[in-house]
């Protein structure tokens, strides 16, 4: 009897353990260039939410020496192609994991460009389910022209071997043709939290901030991060 008691109190810590320990995620899309990483990096400064961005993890291993799948992630970037699941899923739970360890109260997590195909959305389900809370998904809701020009802005100073011309033409038809249907999957269960991420100077006219920037692409992600906020505040 006792030893029952005591194997159900030990499997009920361990339930109560891995509850807390669950990580808690915001998966973040839109098209290349609509600011997710410039807006993760702002939502990382105000809460408690560790950043990880699909793309990123994917480019440092492809850059890491010794590593098997490195041409293979070149190959799919440079292409404007879609890295298979398996490796993409593989880097971010190994960073959750890493992340959690060193310090528990590190949760919640925004995920980066992912999941950006139904191939992306079934693995996710079959390897994290159980295994993560998805939140909801926040999207950055930006007009193709908008993301071209700010991607080939970026590309001045930003080294990227995709941000030219015919890499994000080839990206934004991937993200059309592949990721915009994940976001309208996700809108049916009422899981999608959309930011007008093509605000201009113009609004910031209308809405009278107090304050003006001398670099207005400044003013336009404090106009994106104020309905970011908005929303992270009513979730929370």
């Amino acid at each position: 009897m006792l030893g029952r008691l005591l194997g159900n109190a030990s499997q009920s810590l361990l339930k109560r353990v891995s509850h807390i320990m669950k990580p808690k995620v915001i998966f973040v899309l839109g098209g290349p260039g609509a600011g997710k990483g410039t807006q993760c990096s702002k939502i990382v400064e105000a809460y408690n939410y560790t950043h990880l961005s699909a793309g990123d993890l994917l480019r440092a291993e492809r850059g890491r020496e010794g590593s098997e799948f490195g041409q293979l992630i070149d190959n799919y970037i440079k292409e404007g192609k879609i890295v298979p699941v398996e490796i993409t899923i593989s880097l971010l739970r190994q960073s959750m994991e890493e992340t959690m360890t060193k310090d528990q109260t590190k949760s919640y997590f925004l995920i980066d460009g992912f999941p950006r195909n139904e191939d992306n959305l079934q693995g996710w389900n079959r390897v994290m389910d159980g295994k993560a809370d998805v939140k909801f998904v926040l999207f950055f809701d930006c007009s193709n022209e908008v993301c071209i020009d700010r991607c080939l802005e970026r590309g001045k100073s930003s080294g990227r071997t995709d941000d030219n011309r015919e890499s994000l033409e080839k990206r934004i038809q991937t993200y059309l043709n592949s990721t915009r249907p994940i976001i309208e999957q996700y809108q049916k269960h009422g899981k999608v939290r959309t930011i007008d991420a093509s605000r201009s100077v113009d609004q910031w006219k209308e809405q009278q901030v107090e304050e003006l920037l001398p670099d207005l692409s400044t003013v336009s992600i404090m106009l994106v991060f104020a309905d970011v906020k908005a929303i992270l505040d009513k979730e929370a």
